[in-house]
C-alpha cells in the first residue's frame, strides 16, 4: 500500500500534501514529520549499501537535506515516496563514489554457480541481509544496485564510476562469496 493512500483527505489537500506544503514553507515541524514518516524505508535503502550506523545516518540526513532543498521542484505528480527515494539513492551513490576504492584495472568475469535452493530456503531474511552487508564495500554496492534496485551494469558503471566489466565482476564476486557463506552455514542448519 502506498504511503500516500494511507492518508485521509481533509478539506482540499491530504495530510501528505499538507506536510509537503509545510516543508516548502520551511516549517521545521512539517520537515520532522515528513522525515519520520519515510525514515524506515529510506534507512532500509541506505543500509543496503552502508553497514556502519554513523555513516548510514549521515548519508540519509544528507539525502533528506537535498530533498528539503529541492522540495519546491516536486510537482505533486507521481509518488512522493519515489521522488524522495531517488534523491536519497543519489546521496548514497555520491557517498559510495567518494569512499569506495575501486580498481581501474580490467577484471575477468567468472561464471556464476547457483546456490542450491534448499540452502537459501532455510535461511532467514536477517541472516541474508547480514551476509550481504559483510561483502566488501564495492562488491556490496554493485550487488545491491543490480539485485535490489534493478540497475544494469552500464547504469551502475555510470553512477559509481567504474567500467561495465568491473561491475559484472563485482556482481559475480558477490554471488561467489555469498554462495560460499551460505554453504558453510548449512552445517549449522537442521536438515
Amino acid at each position: 500500500m502506498s504511503i500516500a493512500l494511507a492518508y485521509t483527505v481533509t478539506g482540499q489537500a491530504s495530510e501528505l500534501e499538507q506536510l509537503i506544503q509545510g516543508c516548502i514553507r520551511n516549517e521545521r515541524a512539517a520537515q520532522e514529520k515528513l522525515y519520520r514518516l519515510f525514515y524506515p524505508k529510506m534507512m532500509a535503502l541506505v543500509r543496503r549499501y552502508i553497514d556502519h550506523d554513523e555513516q548510514a545516518e549521515e548519508v540519509l540526513n544528507n539525502g533528506y537535506l537535498r530533498a528539503f532543498q529541492k522540495i519546491k521542484q516536486y510537482n505533486f505528480q507521481g509518488s512522493f515516496e519515489g521522488w524522495i527515494r531517488k534523491i536519497v539513492f543519489h546521496a548514497v551513490a555520491d557517498y559510495v563514489k567518494q569512499n569506495a576504492k575501486y580498481s581501474n584495472q580490467i577484471l575477468l568475469v567468472e561464471k556464476d554457480e547457483l546456490v542450491h535452493k534448499d540452502h537459501a530456503d532455510k535461511m532467514y531474511y536477517d541472516q541474508l541481509v547480514r551476509l550481504v552487508q559483510a561483502l566488501p564495500d564495492a562488491t556490496r554496492t554493485v550487488f545491491n544496485m543490480y539485485v535490489m534496485e534493478g540497475f544494469t551494469h552500464k547504469e551502475i558503471g555510470n553512477i559509481v564510476g567504474i567500467s561495465e566489466g568491473t561491475s559484472k565482476w563485482h556482481l559475480s564476486e558477490g554471488r561467489r562469496i555469498l554462495k560460499e557463506k551460505i554453504e558453510k552455514l548449512e552445517l549449522h542448519l537442521k536438515q
